[in-house]
C-alpha cells in the first residue's frame, strides 16, 4: 500500500486516483438501499442514549434486560479517560453529559462503587456536582424527584397565548427550540414525577451549598441582568396563574405538539422533542395504546442502532435526505450516473410541497417547495437540504425534474433573510437577546443566517442560472463577503468548522461568478494552505467553536475535513497546485482496503460549544467526491469547476 510520503513527492498519479475513484464509488454502491436512497448512522454524546434508558424508567416501561445491557456497553466504552462523558471522540469532560450517563448506568444497575462510576462520581464532585449542569439536565433530574425544580429557569407555558409581537414567543426562536421547549413547557407546568419503578436517585452527585451557574458565557450583561429578574419574578409568581388561563395554555401546547406529530418520524424528527412529547402525553393521562402517545413512542424506538457488536445506541435523528443528497454528488462526479438517478428518483417524491411549515409564519403565501433533513419533517424543511438535493437534479437530468426544482428555486428564494443570507428553517431568526434568557444557558436558541446554509443555496440558484436571481445572489455573495474571518476563512454553522465554512464559501463563490483573483478568494486559499498538516491532510477539532477561539487550532487530518479543503481549493482554481496535490495524496494513502475512508472524529455541527454530530458518511462520499473532481479536471479541456458545489 502507498504510503503519504510515497505520494507527497510530486503529483498522484492518474491511474492511481483513477483506482482509488472506482474502489470508493463501488463500495458506495454496495451500500446504497434497494429503493435507492442512503442513510448512515448519526451518533452523537452520550446524552441522548443516556437519556432513551432515562425514558423508559420515567414511564415506567416493563424490564428489557438485554435492551438496557447493550446500551450500558456502549456508554461505558465510550467513557474518556478524564473518567467522565465527553461531547466528542477525544473531546473534554462534559458535565451535564457525564450526570446523564452516570444516572443511566446506575439506573440499570451499574453499581456506584465500581470503578468507572467512582471516578465519573469523582470528577461530577470537582465540578460542582450536578446542579452546575445544564438547565435541560436540571430538568432530567426534577422529573425523577432526583433534583429540586427551584434550580430550573421559568418559563411558563403562558408563553403559547402571547402574541407574535411579544419579546418572547416561540415564533422567534429556532425549530429545534420551539418542538423541544413545547411539550417541556406542559411538563414545568405540571411537574410530574417519573414512575422510577426501581426507586433509583443520585442524591451523592449533590454538593451541599452548591447553586446553578450563572448564565452562560455567551451572555450579554444587561439582557441577562433583566431576564433574571424576570425569572425571579415568574418563581415568586409560581403556579398562582389563573387556571383558566393555564388549562388554555395547555391545550395550546398540545395542540402544537399533535398538529406536528410528524407520524412515525416524531415531532421535529430530533430525539428531545420526541421524548418530550411522550412525556408530555404521559403526563396529560393519555395511555400507552392512546394513537398519538403510542406513534410519538415507536418514533423513538425507531432512532436506535443496534451494532453487530453488541452495542446498542439512540441517535438523535436520522440523516436519509441529506445522505442521499450528498452521496449523489458523488456518485455524479465519479462518473455512476444509474446510481446517482436512482436515488434522485427516491428523492424526488420527498419534497414538501403541500405544507406550510412554521417557516410560513415570517412568508405567508410563500409556496412550499424544500426538502427536510429525515424521512418525514413536512413542517420544517431546510434550505441546505433543498439546495443540495436541487443541485443533484439540476446537474443530472434537469428536464426530468424540471418542476421540482423551480419549486425549490421559488421556496429558496422567498426563504433569503433581510440581510441576505439564510439560515437553515427559518427568516431572520435573529432576534439575539433571546439567548440571554436563564432557560437558553446553552446559547443555542437560534437559526440566523450563516455562511455555509447561504452558500449552498447560492450555489444552487448559481447553477440554476436564471437571470431573475441575480439580485437574490448578489445579496448572498456580499452576505459571505461580510462575514469573512480576518485570517481568510469563514465560520462553519454546520459542520466542523472553518474548513467546512470555507469550503462551502468557496464553492458559492465560484458558482457566482467571482474571479479567482479576488482578494477575499485569495485570502482563503491562503487561509488553506497555511493550516495544510504536515501529512498533507486537513483537520480541525471542535474546540474551534470556544467562545474565546483563536480560529483554526492544528488537529489530526480527517478524512471528510481534508475532502472538503480540496473541494474548496479546486473551486479556487487551484486543481493543479503543490496543496491540492498533497491532499489528494492523503486520500489515496489512507484509503482503507474496502474503498472508504475510517474517521471516528466528530465533523458534524449540532449546537457549537453543545452538541456535536459523527456523520458516519461522510469519510464515505465526500473523498470519493474530492478524488474524482481532481481527476476530472486533470483529464478535462478545463480546470474550471463547471457545478455549484
Amino acid at each position: 500500500m502507498l504510503t503519504t510520503a510515497d505520494l507527497l513527492s510530486g503529483t498522484p498519479a492518474l491511474d492511481r486516483v483513477e483506482d482509488a475513484v472506482a474502489s470508493a464509488a463501488q463500495a458506495l454502491k454496495a451500500l446504497q438501499k434497494p429503493d435507492g436512497h442512503w442513510v448512515f448512522e448519526l451518533e452523537a454524546d452520550a446524552t441522548i442514549p443516556a437519556e432513551y434508558i432515562l425514558l423508559r424508567h420515567y414511564l415506567g416501561e416493563p424490564d428489557d434486560l438485554a435492551l438496557e445491557a447493550a446500551i450500558g456497553r456502549y456508554l461505558r466504552r465510550i467513557q474518556g479517560d478524564h473518567g467522565g462523558w465527553p461531547l466528542f471522540h477525544g473531546g473534554a469532560l462534559d458535565l451535564s453529559a457525564t450526570v446523564k450517563a452516570y444516572y443511566a448506568l446506575k439506573m440499570i444497575g451499574d453499581d456506584p462503587q465500581a470503578l468507572h462510576m467512582a471516578r465519573a462520581r469523582a470528577e461530577i464532585l470537582k465540578r460542582g456536582g450536578a446542579v452546575a449542569s445544564n438547565v435541560f439536565t436540571r430538568i432530567q433530574l426534577a422529573l425523577f424527584g432526583a433534583g429540586s425544580w427551584a434550580v430550573v429557569p421559568e418559563v411558563p407555558v403562558e408563553l403559547m397565548l402571547v402574541p407574535k409581537n411579544f419579546p418572547i414567543h416561540i415564533a422567534k426562536i429556532s425549530y429545534w427550540a420551539r418542538t423541544v421547549m413545547v411539550p417541556l413547557l406542559v411538563l414545568a407546568a405540571l411537574r410530574p414525577i417519573a414512575k422510577n419503578p426501581r426507586g433509583i436517585r443520585v442524591d451523592e452527585l449533590y454538593v451541599p451549598g452548591a447553586r446553578p451557574p450563572a448564565s452562560g458565557a455567551h451572555a450579554h450583561r444587561g439582557w441577562a441582568f433583566a431576564f433574571n429578574m424576570l425569572d425571579r419574578g415568574l418563581k415568586m409568581l409560581g403556579n398562582r396563574w389563573p387556571k383558566r388561563l393555564r388549562a388554555r395554555a395547555i391545550e395550546a401546547a398540545r395542540t402544537f405538539v399533535v398538529e406536528r406529530l410528524n407520524g412515525e418520524d416524531g415531532l421535529g424528527a430530533i430525539y428531545p422533542a420526541m421524548a418530550n412529547s411522550v412525556m408530555m402525553f404521559d403526563c396529560l393521562g393519555y395511555t400507552p395504546d392512546h394513537p398519538d402517545r403510542a406513534i410519538a413512542r415507536q418514533s423513538v424506538e425507531n432512532l436506535l442502532v443496534r451494532r453487530e457488536d453488541g452495542e446498542v445506541y439512540c441517535q438523535p435523528c436520522v440523516s436519509p435526505i441529506w445522505d442521499s443528497a450528498l452521496a449523489a454528488h458523488a456518485m455524479l462526479e465519479a462518473g455512476e450516473e444509474a446510481s446517482a438517478g436512482r436515488a434522485l428518483d427516491w428523492l424526488a417524491p420527498k419534497q414538501v410541497l403541500d405544507v406550510e411549515g412554521d417557516w410560513a409564519w415570517q412568508r405567508p403565501g410563500l409556496r412550499p417547495g424544500g426538502w427536510a433533513f429525515q424521512y418525514n419533517n413536512a413542517y420544517y424543511p431546510d434550505t441546505d437540504d433543498t439546495a443540495a438535493v436541487a443541485l443533484a437534479m439540476d446537474r443530472a437530468a434537469p428536464g426530468k425534474f424540471e418542476e421540482a426544482i423551480e419549486r425549490a428555486r421559488e421556496w429558496t428564494l422567498g426563504m433569503q433573510s433581510s440581510d441576505g443570507g439564510w439560515g437553515a428553517f427559518d427568516i431572520d431568526n435573529s432576534h439575539h437577546y433571546l439567548n440571554n434568557i436563564p432557560f437558553s444557558d446553552h446559547g443555542a436558541l437560534l437559526d440566523p443566517p450563516t455562511v455555509d446554509v447561504a452558500a449552498r443555496c447560492i450555489s444552487f440558484l448559481a447553477q440554476r442560472g436564471n437571470p431573475d436571481d441575480k439580485a437574490a445572489i448578489d445579496r448572498g455573495v456580499a452576505f459571505i463577503a461580510k462575514e469573512q474571518e480576518k485570517d481568510g476563512s469563514w465560520f462553519g454553522r454546520w459542520g466542523v468548522n472553518h474548513i467546512y465554512g470555507t469550503w462551502s464559501a468557496l464553492s458559492a463563490l465560484n458558482a457566482a461568478g467571482v474571479p479567482a483573483d479576488t482578494p477575499m478568494i485569495r485570502r482563503a486559499v491562503a487561509w488553506l494552505e497555511a493550516i495544510q498538516n504536515e501529512d498533507g491532510g486537513w483537520g480541525e477539532g471542535c474546540e474551534s467553536y470556544a467562545l474565546d477561539r483563536a480560529c483554526h487550532t492544528p488537529f489530526p487530518s480527517s478524512a471528510s475535513q481534508t475532502a472538503w479543503a480540496l473541494i474548496g481549493l479546486m473551486a479556487a482554481g487551484e486543481v493543479d497546485s503543490p496543496a491540492v496535490a498533497r491532499g489528494v495524496a492523503w486520500l489515496l494513502a489512507h484509503q482503507d482496503a474496502d474503498g472508504l475512508w475510517g474517521q471516528e472524529v466528530y465533523t458534524g455541527g449540532g449546537f457549537p460549544r453543545v452538541f456535536y454530530l459523527r456523520y458516519h458518511g461522510y469519510p464515505k462520499f465526500f473523498p470519493l467526491w474530492a478524488l474524482a473532481r481532481y481527476r476530472n479536471l486533470q483529464r478535462g479541456n478545463s480546470r474550471d469547476v463547471a457545478w455549484g458545489i
